[in-house]
């Protein structure tokens, strides 16, 4: 029985975090903030939770797959970005032990390496790759780096009562 509400707590918060994350990106898809060169998805703060949970990691990558999709991204993006939303929550969570700081690093790399190329050759945008690295990982460190360490430092206090029966 144990294992099963194990199993019950890993899916209610996988799917909590993949409603927040596509709440939180159709909203300030509404600014014209998620998308574009210029991204600054205050939904990307959550990549931090694979820090304190590993069902963050399917909750991001399907959150990111829904906002996606909601917000009219062609497939390629959807699928991409998605994918870059997945490895940089695996990166986050094998540097969960490692300094906090450490913890935002993995998705604003995954992003900046992917994000990009999706702009150019899915979108057609005009600019360089190394530009839109550039643009898009000012992004990143907005959201996951600085707002990422903030919810960081708000959700370590309350852990233990948030992410309950994790082995961290």
């Amino acid at each position: 029985m144990q294992n099963n509400s194990k199993k019950v707590l890993f899916i209610t918060q996988a799917a909590m975090i993949a409603a927040i994350y596509t709440v939180l990106t159709c909203f300030i898809s509404a600014f014209n903030l998620a998308s574009g060169a210029v991204q600054v998805r205050i939904s990307e703060a959550l990549t931090i939770l694979p820090a304190f949970t590993p069902a963050a990691i399917p909750g991001l990558f399907i959150g990111c797959l829904i906002s996606n999709t909601f917000t009219g991204c062609l497939l390629p993006d959807v699928i991409c970005g998605s994918l870059a939303s997945l490895i940089g929550a695996a990166g986050t969570y094998a540097l969960r032990k490692k300094h906090r700081i450490f913890a935002s690093i993995p998705p604003i790399i995954a992003n900046v390496m992917v994000v990009p190329f999706v702009l150019k050759y899915v979108y057609n945008m005009e600019g360089t790759i190394p530009l839109f690295m550039l643009t898009v990982g000012i992004g990143e460190i907005i959201s996951c780096g600085i707002l990422g360490q903030i919810l960081y430092a708000a959700l370590t206090p309350v852990k233990s009562h948030i992410f309950k029966n994790e082995t961290i």
